[in-house]
């Protein structure tokens, strides 16, 4: 009620007022700064009071429908924050009448005691807004004694200032000082630069209002009230307003819904001096500035033909953010993870993280030796670990990750690791010990759609890392595109208002704003624990690259930045003005600098790298990509006694005492506990459940994400059951410790994303080697749309960066009639990322480090005991690799796919083949074919996944005893040596059939088929033959829709797979 009031009031009087240019009365932030920002530890917390009741919160919105007609769009700033506005004067009304103007004492007044109707409780003087019908009330009823129409004039002028005021607060930062170049506020497309709201005109005030005096206090900077002073001039508000939201420093906050967090920002920016930093300060922030600028000097220098991707025009980042990371230091952060672009990446490396500038030079030297190391990257790909001190002789862990030139694709990579990091400091829940820090460009930030993905898991519970502070390099180009043809947007930020993130632009030549505005972010985070966006709007001096030609398309932005001055000059000329240093102190400053470069250059010809600029502490005993390819490690064993899993049965098939279980899931559950107590029938589910019980209670990390992942897609898992009463939930495998603390099992239902979840799960798992982190895609053919992380990290990672990964991708994949997008997981995609050979039969020795030299293995299980075994080698070995694995909806509850305890006991292992069973008698489970003895099968038939429950059926019902089949459950690395001895165990067979479900352009043909080639050579009996394709037909879709033309491929592939015969034999 009070709210829909203020805003017709507000509305009724920007209705009456005119527009004009703003005034010209601005004023450079910084000349106006006078002392150092002071750091803030007291929580603000939500207070325990309520505005407005929830009827007035509905009337509110009743009549701001009616009174948004007709309304003028440019008055938009005041319907979109008026509530927030008028709260805040509430709240000091409630907390001290006097501390409000007499118009809104009167107005709260009236409104509480209920005396009359809201449409009366404030009215406006009669030199604003008439009322309908003529009537002008002279006096603001229940305004007290003296209330005359002279004092509702005054009233209605205060009211204006405030609103005024208010107008800076909303709009100020579009008229702010913020590009050094001036491009911004000359563009003729930028609608907004400035705003009417900001016109005194617009509230009709004149010239002989500017030395009127107003009272300071609640919606009137309040903050100015020092040294006795209570008044200021509205000349005086404007230039304060000016100054603070229209200098260097624009500040985007209106649109956050939280009042105390509004509150709290203007608490650091609406004084008379937001920062003023001490002479040390300054000498702190020009050297930063002095060793960014020279940096990219002395590349220029050394290395003119070179890309490198400079920083100049951009130089304030470095003291930026070291500043940032000193302010977050302070406030207990231990480990900062870094994630950005190549624009300035060497900079950072050298001057944040403190690479070796030798390491950095050798790179462009060529004199480093990478190749018992990996395949490496080019230098602004590169990442980095170091620990360093700050000024407050703390110490800081920081890691920037590497990254490919997919931009932002590094940014949930970020956000994973950071959260893996707060995991092993028990510090999920505050996360102070841990932050991510996201650098972007401009057109990077607004355009790649993997930036909404990442910060929508902010506040996600599984996800959230207490706040990203993300600082957007903006040189207001996209490599050759202007920001009007990139964006739809006036700022590149915008996107962050989505997260209620406030966003500071400023002025890249202003320094000491930009580090002004870096530390106000470290102290929005560690207060809020939200993102929050630093929009340093700068300029690119190059091209896109050192060797590009930017006038070609942006002539006129070129001839400005060819005459601009170089933030250095611009900082040191304005030292010298202020006589802080003198100019002989600067120069031998940057002589000094210099000649550390030079050293470090000369050191560089002789540098080598180690691991050590790569790897975390956590990864201690674990071997490195160079010891891997030169030792061979044990295979350790997988196996768990037969009472342990007996013990995980009964917890994973239990729910606690008095749960109110959904009676089809209890049986289910009681199913499960079931078949491992009798050790027969074991599912797939089953299987995997017993797999992470029993690596929890052997003290690893279990983490589990993806969509619907805790009921499972095919409702097979049932990781978290609900209580069908209270809707409570209870996570059995949470619980499986004997004594004592156990590994702690996550698993978590993830948003509807795959590029950024599949990121994020890919940096948590470089944290450290104790985890075992799965992510698992909805359908498998929904991975396609993270392709960028399974290219650029997962399959390459360690080549090109010694990221090392032990992340489990699981992707549902198998033809049951379904249809094009929910029938495979595109095998052949991560096949053809395999990096092992298929023209050459492997050495004796390779065969036995296989897995240590394969890229990422990919499995294809068909019974729970390999499920269950392949989950547990990945982490019982002295090494991590990815594992892809593809599992069959249909086997998840198919009677062939099922296992016997012993198969998870004693000496089982996993098998990377499964021969046929039905060689025995009863092998089949139930299905009572016996085929013929080894010696007398005529055709083998090779295959991977479910097609072979189809296959064995098909065998079956024709009495085909002549023929035996053979699974293939670990497609890479390729089972060379297991293989080979299946097929010379069938010394008569006449024919080899690869049989498969996919068209003959997908799945993994095209994958075994030379490796099969390759085999057969070596083998006994089999060396001139060819294997032979049974399979559906190439086509551009991945399958049919068609339930009757589904079962009629799949009849036919069947048919062929046991009747094509060997046409040629190898040299005919």
């Amino acid at each position: 009620m009070l709210r829909t009031h203020l805003c017709q009031c507000s509305r009724r009087l920007a209705s009456t007022t005119s527009s004009s240019s703003p005034s010209s009365s601005t004023r450079a932030f910084s000349s106006l700064t006078q002392h150092a920002p002071r750091r803030h530890t007291v929580k603000v917390g939500r207070s325990s009071s309520t505005a407005f009741t929830s009827q007035q919160h509905r009337s509110y919105a009743v009549a701001a429908e009616d009174t948004d007609k007709g309304v003028d769009p440019s008055d938009s700033f005041l319907s979109g924050n008026t509530a927030n506005y008028v709260d805040e004067m509430y709240m000091s009304w409630k907390q001290d009448p006097s501390s409000v103007h007499v118009s809104w004492q009167a107005y709260f007044r009236n409104m509480e005691s209920g005396d009359m109707p809201t449409s009366r409780a404030f009215t406006p003087p009669p030199t604003i807004v008439p009322q309908v019908g003529g009537v002008v009330p002279s006096t603001i009823p229940s305004a007290g004694p003296g209330a005359a129409t002279g004092q509702g004039s005054d009233v209605m002028t205060h009211l204006k200032v405030q609103l005024l005021v208010r107008a800076y607060q909303a709009r100020g930062h579009h008229k702010a000082n913020i590009d050094p170049l001036g491009i911004k506020n000359e563009s003729a497309n930028f609608r907004f630069s400035n705003p009417k709201e900001l016109d005194p005109k617009n509230y009709q005030f004149t010239e002989a209002d500017y030395d009127k005096e107003f009272e300071l206090g609640p919606g009137i900077l309040p903050r100015f009230k020092t040294d006795g002073r209570e008044k200021m001039t509205l000349r005086e508000i404007i230039e304060a307003c000016e100054m603070i939201y229209c200098g260097p420093i624009g500040i985007e906050y209106i649109h956050i819904p939280d009042r105390e967090q509004c509150d709290w920002l203007r608490q650091r920016v609406e004084v008379p001096a937001p920062y003023r930093y001490s002479v040390d300060e300054k000498r702190r922030i020009l050297d930063r500035l002095i060793w960014s600028s020279s940096f990219e000097s002395f590349l220029a220098t050394k290395y003119p033909n070179d890309k490198r991707f400079g920083l100049e025009g951009g130089e304030s980042l470095i003291p930026g953010m070291k500043a940032m990371i000193d302010r977050s230091v302070d406030y207990g952060v231990k480990d900062i993870v870094i994630g950005m672009p190549h624009r300035g990446r060497l900079n950072v490396l050298s001057n944040v993280v403190r690479k070796p500038n030798e390491s950095i030079f050798s790179e462009f030297g060529g004199s480093a030796e990478p190749t018992d190391e990996g395949s490496g990257d080019v230098k602004y790909h590169l990442g980095m670990n170091f620990e360093r001190p700050t000024p407050s002789g703390k110490r800081v862990q920081l890691s920037l990750v590497a990254n490919p030139s997919h931009l932002e694709a590094e940014d949930p990579v970020v956000l994973g690791k950071t959260r893996a990091i707060l995991h092993y400091n028990n510090d999920e829940e505050h996360a102070d010990t841990a932050l991510s820090v996201l650098l972007h460009g401009d057109a990077a930030f607004a355009g790649q759609g993997v930036v909404y993905e990442t910060m929508g898991m902010a506040a996600l519970p599984a996800y959230q890392t207490g706040g990203t502070i993300h600082l957007i390099v903006n040189n207001q180009i996209g490599f050759t595109t202007d920001p009007r043809f990139s964006r739809s947007t006036p700022y590149c930020s915008d996107l962050a208002k989505f997260v209620d993130a406030p966003v500071f632009h400023v002025n890249g030549d202003d320094v000491e704003a930009v580090n002004f505005a870096c530390q106000l972010a470290a102290d929005w985070r560690a207060q809020f624990k939200k993102d929050v966006v630093i929009d340093m709007v700068c300029y690119r001096k190059s091209g896109h690259n050192e060797t590009d030609q930017p006038s070609f398309t942006q002539p006129l932005m070129y001839k400005k930045i060819n005459a601009q001055p170089p933030t250095i000059d611009v900082y040191t000329k304005a030292l010298l003005d202020a006589k802080t240093f003198t100019k002989e102190d600067i120069d031998e400053h940057k002589k000094w600098v210099w000649g550390m470069l030079e050293e470090s250059f000369a050191r560089s010809k002789d540098y080598q790298p180690t691991a050590k600029e790569w790897l975390t502490s956590a990864w201690n005993g674990f071997k490195s990509p160079k010891e891997l390819a030169t030792e061979v490690l044990p295979h350790l064993p997988t196996a768990v006694p037969q009472e342990e899993l007996k013990r995980m049965g009964d917890i994973i098939g239990t729910p606690p005492e008095g749960f109110n279980v959904h009676r089809n899931l209890k049986r289910i559950l009681a199913n499960r506990s079931k078949t491992v107590n009798e050790g027969k029938g074991i599912d797939m589910s089953t299987g995997e459940a017993l797999a992470f019980g029993t690596l929890c209670e052997e003290g690893h990390h279990v983490r589990v994400s993806g969509q619907d992942v805790e009921r499972g897609t095919f409702s097979q898992r049932h990781a978290v059951l609900h209580d069908q009463e209270n809707e409570e939930t209870y996570t059995p495998l949470k619980h499986v410790a004997k004594s004592g603390e156990q590994g702690s099992f996550v698993i978590s239902n993830s948003s509807l994303s795959e590029y950024g979840v599949l990121g994020f799960e890919y940096g948590y798992s470089l944290s450290s080697p104790s985890a075992l982190v799965i992510w698992e895609a909805q359908f498998g053919d929904f991975a396609n749309n993270a392709q960028c992380v399974i290219d650029q990290f997962i399959a390459s990672g360690e080549v090109k960066w010694l990221q090392r990964s032990g992340l489990v991708v699981n992707l549902p994949h198998g033809y049951d009639g379904q249809g094009p997008e929910h029938s495979s997981g595109r095998m052949e995609r991560f096949l053809q990322l395999c990096n092992e050979d298929p023209r050459i039969f492997p050495a004796p020795e390779k065969l036995e480090r296989q897995h240590q030299d394969c890229n990422m293995q990919i499995t294809v299980c068909t019974t729970p005991s390999n499920a269950f075994h392949i989950l547990r080698r990945q982490m019982n070995r002295q090494f991590r690799k990815p594992l892809v694995q593809f599992f069959s909806k249909s086997l998840l509850r198919h009677p062939l796919a099922r296992s016997n305890i012993e198969d998870f006991t004693g000496e089982s292992h996993f098998q990377w083949i499964i021969p046929d069973p039905a060689h025995e008698k009863d092998g089949l489970a139930g299905y009572d074919l016996q085929i013929q003895p080894k010696e007398e099968i005529k055709r083998v038939i090779l295959c991977s996944g479910q097609v072979f429950t189809a296959l064995f059926k098909y065998r079956k019902d024709n009495n085909l005893t002549d023929t035996a089949i053979t699974r293939i459950e670990q497609l890479n690395p390729f089972p060379w040596a297991q293989l080979k001895e299946n097929l010379d165990g069938y010394p008569n067979a006449e024919t080899i059939v690869w049989c498969q479900e996919e068209p003959l352009n997908a799945g993994a043909w095209s994958f075994t088929q030379p490796r099969i080639e390759t085999l057969l050579n070596k083998t006994e009996h089999h060396d001139r033959k060819h294997v032979m394709y049974a399979g559906r037909n190439p086509s551009a879709s991945v399958a049919t829709g068609l339930k009757g033309t589904h079962l009629k491929e799949e009849g036919e592939l069947l048919s062929h797979a046991f009747s094509v015969k060997q046409e040629k034999l190898k040299g005919e």
